[in-house]
């Protein structure tokens, strides 16, 4: 990284250095250490301050836990699928020179055109949870969203209704999607607040009908009955990083590589079979941050009966799905779980909360120092063997 930075590919944008800066003294003596003592056995155990970025694999992922620990308090008691609008490549340009803007285009575009069509079919105004991933299996630029839907809503009377069959009208949403979008593009043209490349509106309108050619895909997965499923699915798809380090197999040198899957090669059970890419830092990293978060861009939105307008008039017909369960489900396809199994500020001897002494720091000339959070009088602590 301090090599790349040097003589980068791309430019480096100052949500890009802040986030590579975050990630690399997350959990080290730089962000500083808390130190905590069991009074009972005298064990001393230390809790490494976190970067707490967005960006950051094992922040986001403890972020990502305790996001979908809230959610399952505040679901509808109805089924729920697991919806994906991906658009076109063709629009990747666009998107790159207009992120904030097309993005939240997106957004609003998958979660309306979700919408008319329940209200259309069923009467009904469904819950949305939708979340943004703009990276593919090998982190190239590919804008999606994860939408959790519930198979059903409220009608017109305020009433839950759950829908019956898994009838989906694609070609209904297919065009509301495509369409939304694209007014919004026109809309931004007309305006001149569309960076492009374009020589003129003739052109613009070529490209347009040559992205209308392509696909507009959204994929809709089988109804998940279990509660437990539906937050095991939204913590899935949620707020994760664009990589995980445990995807990272080989640094080699000036080479980086990761595996993925393929979804395009599956294997006998129909499963993606997983493979391995090398690629050179200087590809590597412009790769990686083109997915940093926009700064104040809310990467989860909610819309229909989980919107925060609606769920208020809404709050006496929202069941909550912890009624039915006991625990929390556990969220897989994540090696970061570790560090969760064991809590530091718990004495594995005498299983009791241990005291708080005092936190430690690293200044920029290497020094440490020593800062208490609490005055000592508010914060009595026994003499301890360090």
């Amino acid at each position: 990284w301090n090599t790349y930075v040097k003589s980068p590919n791309h430019y480096i944008t100052p949500e890009q250095y802040k986030a590579v800066a975050a990630m690399r003294v997350c959990r080290t003596e730089a962000l500083g250490i808390d130190h905590y003592v069991c009074e009972e056995c005298g064990e001393i155990s230390q809790v490494y301050h976190s970067c707490k970025n967005r960006f950051c694999p094992t922040c986001s992922w403890k972020d990502t836990m305790k996001w979908a620990e809230k959610m399952k308090t505040q679901m509808l008691d109805i089924p729920h699928r697991h919806v994906v609008f991906t658009l076109p490549h063709k629009l990747n340009n666009l998107i790159s020179d207009n992120k904030r803007e097309l993005l939240s285009a997106l957004f609003k575009a998958a979660a309306e055109a979700i919408k008319d069509w329940m209200m259309h079919k069923y009467k009904l105004t469904p819950g949305i949870i939708s979340v943004l991933h703009t990276f593919g299996e090998t982190k190239q630029l590919h804008p999606h969203i994860h939408m959790i839907l519930s198979w059903g809503g409220v009608n017109k009377n305020n009433c839950l209704e759950e829908i019956t069959g898994e009838y989906v009208n694609y070609k209904f949403i297919q065009t509301k999607f495509r369409c939304k979008f694209e007014d919004k593009l026109f809309e931004m043209f007309d305006s001149n607040t569309l960076e492009q490349n374009f020589s003129d509106r003739i052109e613009f309108l070529r490209f347009i009908k040559r992205v209308n050619g392509n696909s507009w895909r959204v994929h809709f997965e089988p109804a998940i009955q279990i509660p437990e499923e539906v937050i095991r699915y939204i913590g899935r798809y949620s707020k994760r990083a664009c990589i995980s380090e445990y995807k990272i197999t080989n640094i080699d040198g000036e080479n980086i590589s990761f595996k993925y899957k393929d979804y395009k090669n599956l294997d006998f059970y129909g499963k993606p079979i997983e493979k391995e890419i090398t690629l050179n830092y200087r590809e590597f990293f412009p790769r990686l941050l083109q997915h940093v978060p926009l700064p104040y861009f809310r990467i989860v939105r909610y819309y229909g009966a989980y919107a925060a307008r609606t769920k208020a008039v809404l709050n006496k017909t929202l069941v909550k799905i912890t009624n039915k369960t006991s625990e929390a489900p556990e969220i897989e396809e994540n090696a970061e779980t570790y560090e969760m199994a064991e809590n530091p500020r718990i004495c594995k001897n005498c299983n009791t909360e241990k005291t708080y002494l005092f936190s430690t720091f690293k200044n920029k000339k290497n020094e440490t120092i020593y800062m208490t959070r609490f005055r000592p009088e508010k914060n009595k602590i026994k003499k301890t063997a360090a």
